[in-house]
């Protein structure tokens, strides 16, 4: 390598010839920079430094840009800059290069290596490491802060250690080389694109991949009896041939072509076809893309190309060419002149700097562009000729114009995305400011679960600042119970829109109640928006409580009316109050009279002593201690032994293995006038565990529950009493039975003695009459022994019917009517006899008057409504109507005189009839004269 340095200003500029492009070729295949330390060129270079007696020595290789340390002694740097290090002089001569004294030699007049105190270099001594094809990688250095020189010895020493240097860089560059090629085996072989090794000449097919045996369909055995000529299609085989002669020199080179596959499918390939060395052969190495849908798609786009073309000329898009070394503007189309605002000649010895509202970004975009070629993309803002700015997107890339090297810049204008962007800033703070005062914890979750965000709410209600949630498991804070911590983060990861109740753990410690809704946003993340609701759910377990308490009451309300066995009632209450309450044990204790008592009903969980039935003599109760309870006292113990009991009460909740218990009294209400309530007993829960603090609600349910079990005492004590009642009513009921039974036998006797005394009296007119000749005082007798037998016949359905107080009137009136009609012994047939009589009630006075009326009326219209044998017929009703009884009696006959007054006639039996209705009976009567004769008669029942 030959170095040119040249002198300029007292600076030293180095100029590299092409010799030094091939060392740095060289160099780069070794792969040795910025490699981690090892232990081989430690111990050389601590070899040197200890042969030497230096305070520093060096391993070092230059690159384009620094001297980098490979190994080192003395100092803590890892790389120098190029053109200040010492090396660069090593690597410029064949063999050691020695500086007594640095200060006396004029290379390093302004080096700050050799002038900064006190640790300058003032000795220098360096060996270049040379490898086999002459190139000077870098070297091995010993330096000293004093002036000196080098021993022969140490010369050789220098020189040998310099060789055992080069040579375990031969060594890595062998073991680079071979895990190079073992990797480019596998590459090959795993490679997801077909490709094959193929003799230069021939192109015999000498390997292939797994990714060509599967899409072309061919076995390898297959693949390697053919050439790869043999899967093109034929057109395509000489241009194949003709481009691997021509192209030779210049492998690697690319083909676009067809291969057939084994099924005759065709398809579009693009080759890569590279020039290498396998197994002896000169072959190359083929790597095909299938572009079948590619070239499909060019051949689509070839077919718009002109629509396409035609379209793009006509944006209008700004472009400037500017020239590279002094940013002169070479040229400008119209639409750049128009955007920014300019003239033709305003462009005369106008610059590219001149465009930029910022000056310094021409120089950052220089910067970039020398460092990757080309720019896509880029964000600047720009100045009119007016002074006003506007924003663009800059494609920006090297091109020759007019042989002079130049930048080429086209422009998208996006002032207005810009503004769009500065307002979101704006909306994006303004939102940050509202999220951080909002009452409501905001969190803002990447997609991997990372919290990116919180406000001041959530760090101040769970403690937690931003960098605990970055640094920290903060789920597993927050959830400790690993269960109901992947619950959790399902809810948050499924996102969502609905809210979730969780029980969250702060930074101190507190659990607090909270509530979480998810938002996810389009790019995966997760806003979680959550409240504390601790109040709230301490208010719904209390309503829950309260609920449970009044299903409860309700429960034992709706026992008590459907049952009226105390005992069921009592043992049903107490579990589900030891239920209800979480206790282990509740009772219901009974005072007797002398203030004992005795447990008459019990629920009690497993493994605790069993109470029910227990006899207690309790002193304390007995000397006066349960006075409290009658006036309605209750009581709360969470821990007997600190709640100042008395020995002897303090002994007997012992007795029960009781460690806290509530206590309400069972109070019946009294007789009135008496405003002290009884108390019948205790209403007691047991909690016989551990001591426990009480709620106010749980002793408030007891309390009420006392209530509804008073009304069932008090409702079976009720119900004794009237059990009791009944025996006796019943017990009376027999003996009335007793006396009613022979009053009626009684009466029948009475009413069968009086129907025979009239039976007689009959007998007697009968026989009178028998004695007559005179035919009216015949009838008056017949007539007179009709009206005895029509009360005669009361007497006699009174004594033959079951119930001696109920008068059967239609069978009464029926046997009455026809007894008449008998009497008269009219010819059969003659006169009909029609009956209506409904079972109406008649006292004994209502049924005679009533069969005297029927006995009159009837006898009346048989004696005149019918002369001459003339045939006929008599109706007869009997109903009630509303609240009266109406009785109707109709001939059909030639009816009364119409000068007839019947109310005030001689005829005895039509006054009997209307003194019967009007004042037995204090009804009314009326009377329809046509056709026939009709009376109809009314009286209150």
């Amino acid at each position: 390598m030959q170095l040119i340095i040249n002198y300029s200003s007292n600076k030293a500029i180095m100029l590299f010839t092409d010799s030094e492009s091939l060392r740095l070729e060289a160099l780069y295949q070794y792969c040795i920079l910025d490699t981690p330390p090892e232990e081989v060129f430690d111990d050389l270079v601590n070899i040197a430094a200890d042969s030497c007696n230096t305070p520093i020595a060096l391993i070092s290789i230059l690159d384009s840009q620094r001297e980098w340390f490979k190994s080192k002694v003395g100092i803590s740097e890892l790389e120098i800059p190029r053109d200040i290090c010492l090396g660069i002089h090593t690597i410029g001569q064949n063999d050691i290069l020695i500086i007594p004294d640095t200060w006396q030699d004029e290379r390093f007049v302004e080096n700050p290596l050799v002038r900064q105190k006190p640790s300058a270099f003032r000795f220098y001594g360096g060996v270049p490491l040379i490898n086999s094809e002459g190139f000077a990688l870098g070297c091995l250095a010993v330096i000293d802060f004093t002036p000196r020189n080098l021993s022969l010895k140490e010369q050789q020493i220098l020189q040998r250690l310099a060789r055992q240097i080069i040579r375990q860089l031969e060594l890595h560059k062998k073991r680079i080389n071979h895990e190079s090629s073992f990797n480019a085996h596998l590459l090959f072989t795993n490679n997801p694109r077909p490709m094959w090794i193929c003799e230069m000449q021939s192109l015999q097919i000498l390997d292939v991949n797994q990714a060509a045996i599967t899409q072309y369909g061919y076995s390898k055995t297959e693949f390697l009896q053919m050439q790869f000529a043999q899967v093109f299609v034929p057109e395509f085989i000489s241009d194949l041939i003709r481009d691997i002669e021509q192209e030779y020199s210049q492998l690697p080179f690319l083909m676009e072509c067809q291969h057939r596959l084994r099924g005759g499918q065709v398809i579009d390939v693009e080759l890569a076809i590279n020039y290498i060395e396998y197994s002896g052969y000169q072959a190359c190495l083929v790597d095909t893309i299938n572009i079948t849908e590619h070239i499909q798609i060019e051949r689509n786009l070839q077919k718009s190309e002109a629509r396409v073309r035609t379209i793009l000329e006509a944006i209008p898009v700004p472009l400037v060419i500017s020239r590279v070394d002094d940013g002169l503007i070479l040229y400008t189309n119209s639409e750049f002149l128009q955007t920014f605002q300019l003239s033709g000649n305003d462009l005369i010895n106008h610059y590219a700097a001149d465009l930029y509202e910022n000056s310094e970004d021409r120089q950052q975009i220089l910067e970039a562009l020398s460092q990757h070629g080309s720019l896509q993309n880029y964000d600047i803002q720009f100045k009119k000729s007016d002074g006003t700015s506007f924003w663009a997107i800059a494609s920006i890339q090297y091109l020759n114009f007019n042989n002079e090297y130049a930048i080429l810049t086209v422009l998208y204008d996006i002032t207005e995305r810009k503004n769009i962007e500065a307002k979101l800033q704006e909306q994006n703070a303004l939102l940050q400011s509202i999220f951080a005062g909002i009452p409501l914890m905001i969190a803002l979750i990447s997609p991997e679960g990372q919290v990116q965000w919180i406000n001041q709410e959530l760090e101040r209600l769970l403690g937690w600042s931003l960098r605990d949630y970055q640094t920290l498991d903060i789920f597993a804070e927050l959830y400790p119970q690993p269960e109901y911590r992947q619950s959790v983060i399902k809810f948050m990861q499924s996102g969502e829109c609905i809210w979730g109740d969780f029980r969250t753990q702060t930074r101190y410690g507190q659990v607090l109640d909270t509530s979480w809704i998810n938002i996810k946003l389009a790019d995966g993340r997760i806003i979680g928006i959550g409240q504390e609701i601790t109040e709230r759910k301490q208010t719904e377990r209390a309503l829950k409580g309260q609920i449970e308490r009044e299903q409860l009451m309700r429960a034992v309300a709706q026992r008590i009316r459907q049952s009226l066995n105390l005992q069921n009632i009592l043992n049903a209450t107490v579990k589900e109050i030891k239920d209800l309450l979480g206790v282990d044990r509740v009772v219901v204790y009974q005072f007797a009279p002398d203030m004992s008592g005795k447990i008459v009903a019990e629920s009690v969980k497993p493994g605790w002593k069993i109470a029910l039935g227990a006899d207690i003599q309790d002193n304390c109760f007995q000397s006066g201690a349960g006075a409290d309870y009658c006036q309605g006292h209750k009581r709360a113990i969470a821990n007997i032994y600190t709640a100042g009991l008395t020995d002897c009460h303090l002994h007997l909740l012992e007795q029960f293995q009781v460690k806290a218990n509530l206590v309400v009294p069972i109070l019946l209400e009294v007789s009135e006038g008496n405003t002290v309530p009884q108390l019948w007993g205790l209403l007691i829960a047991h909690q016989c565990s551990t001591p426990r603090d009480w709620e106010a609600h749980e002793l408030d349910l007891l309390d009420q529950l006392s209530v509804p079990i008073a009304i069932a005492i008090q409702q079976s004590s009720i119900l004794q009493q009237a059990q009791n009642e009944l025996a006796e009513r019943q017990k009376v009921e027999v003996r009335l039975r007793s006396a009613l039974a022979e009053k009626e036998v009684l009466l029948k006797e009475v009413h069968h003695r009086v129907k025979n005394n009239l039976q007689i009296v009959s007998g007697l007119l009968l026989l009178h009459s028998q004695t007559l000749k005179d035919p009216e005082l015949i009838r008056t007798l017949q007539e007179s022994q009709n009206r005895i037998e029509s009360i005669s016949m009361i007497h006699k359905n009174l004594y033959t019917s079951p119930n001696i107080g109920q008068l059967d009137v239609v069978d009464y009136v029926n046997n009455l009517a026809t007894s008449i009609l008998i009497s008269y012994q009219l010819e059969p047939g003659r006169i009909s006899l029609e009956t209506h009589i409904h079972p109406v009630d008649l006292n004994l006075d209502q049924a005679i008057a009533c069969g005297l009326i029927i006995n009159e009326l009837i006898s009346n219209s048989l004696k005149h409504a019918f002369p001459q044998n003339t045939t006929g017929a008599i109706k007869i009703d009997l109903q009630k109507v509303d609240d009266k009884i109406e009785m109707t009696i109709q001939d059909n006959g030639i009816g009364l005189p119409d000068n007839l007054d019947w109310r005030y006639t001689d005829s005895l039996g039509l006054s009997l009839v209307h003194d019967l209705v009007t004042e037995q009976l204090e009804g009314t009567v009326s009377i329809e004269r046509q056709p026939g004769t009709t009376f109809k008669i009314q009286f209150s029942h």
